[in-house]
């Protein structure tokens, strides 16, 4: 029975120190570094502990042969090759028959990956918090400047309907790479696919596919959702032999170092005989300031008289590229 708890407690990772009232080993199982050189190498705690963890061991140590009561400590330990180290330590009395105590048993459980798993649970449930406020204040934005557009309730619900679900496919896409971003030709045949059921003849792309950052994946995937729009309401996409061209590439660093990227979309739109295509409204108005103000970049949107063309700059910081 005794082999058989060794090899148990061995297995799972545990080690058991027993030492006299005077803090000498008398024997150990399993221990490894640092409690192997640090409670073998002498009497009592060793030096290769920190010395504030090291005192806060003995304290407890000697507090349990006092008291005869149980204690326990989680110690941290720095290591120059794994980082951070964490051990749960256990300290129960050693009691006679008689009732005198005659040292301690000292159990140690290393918990390091689970202290790392709850680091990283806790740093991802504070990313999701701080997106999630992102991701309302998106919303919050759109609701009030489509209402601001909007003729009546019904205008407004149906605009609405079609640019929430616009920032679910994106949130999608940045959900699935566990919140890295998106591709950009990805997003794009998203969006435009949510209208057009042949995007391999309907959009043609050239340039580059730039890895986009969540933000910039919301943001452009927002924009390229009222290009779609405004392409099947007016413009190439109405047309079913219709297409339209957008690209992406670098632009050498200005001035200030900093490595942009041009988004560019351009299509064939015919006469244009519809003054409604020209009317200032909520689309180009997210094309024209709201999204090029959330990437720190610009935007120009120009119709001309059988064309219409809309170019985004945006710094490195929003994307890279793989």
């Amino acid at each position: 029975m005794d082999a058989a708890l060794l090899h148990a407690s061995r297995n799972a990772g545990i080690a058991v120190l027993y030492q006299d009232r005077k803090l000498r080993t008398v024997w150990s199982h399993n221990l490894q570094p640092p409690w192997a050189e640090a409670l073998e190498e002498k009497p009592g705690d060793g030096s290769l502990l920190p010395q504030q963890q090291a005192d806060r061991l003995a304290a407890a140590k000697k507090n349990v042969i006092a008291t005869g009561h149980p204690d326990g400590l989680e110690i941290s330990v720095a290591d120059s090759t794994s980082g951070m180290r964490w051990f749960e330590v256990c300290i129960d009395a050693d009691v006679s028959d008689r009732g005198q105590i005659q040292g301690v048993v000292v159990t140690v459980i290393e918990t390091t990956e689970q202290k790392r798993r709850e680091q990283t649970l806790k740093a991802l449930l504070r990313e999701v918090s701080h997106r999630s406020k992102n991701l309302l204040a998106i919303i919050q934005s759109i609701a009030s400047q489509t209402g601001h557009y909007s003729g009546s309730i019904d205008g407004f619900l149906e605009r609405f309907r079609g640019r929430l679900q616009s920032i679910a496919s994106s949130q999608d896409l940045v959900t699935s790479s566990n919140w890295r971003g998106a591709g950009f030709r990805e997003l794009v045949v998203g969006q435009v696919g949510r209208y057009s059921i042949d995007t391999d003849n309907s959009v043609r792309f050239s340039g580059d596919d730039p890895y986009l950052n969540p933000n910039a994946a919301l943001h452009i995937g927002l924009a390229v959702h009222e290009l779609a729009v405004n392409s099947v309401s007016y413009g190439a996409l109405s047309r079913a032999d219709g297409y339209v061209e957008v690209a992406a590439a670098r632009t050498s660093a200005g001035p200030d170092g900093v490595e942009n990227m041009t988004v560019h979309w351009s299509e064939g739109i015919g006469p244009v005989t519809d003054s409604a295509m020209r009317k200032k409204r909520f689309g180009s108005v997210a094309l024209e300031r709201v999204v090029p103000t959330a990437l720190n970049g610009s935007a120009q949107l120009d119709f001309g008289t059988d064309t219409l063309e809309y170019r985004l700059v945006m710094p490195r910081a929003n994307f890279e590229l793989e």
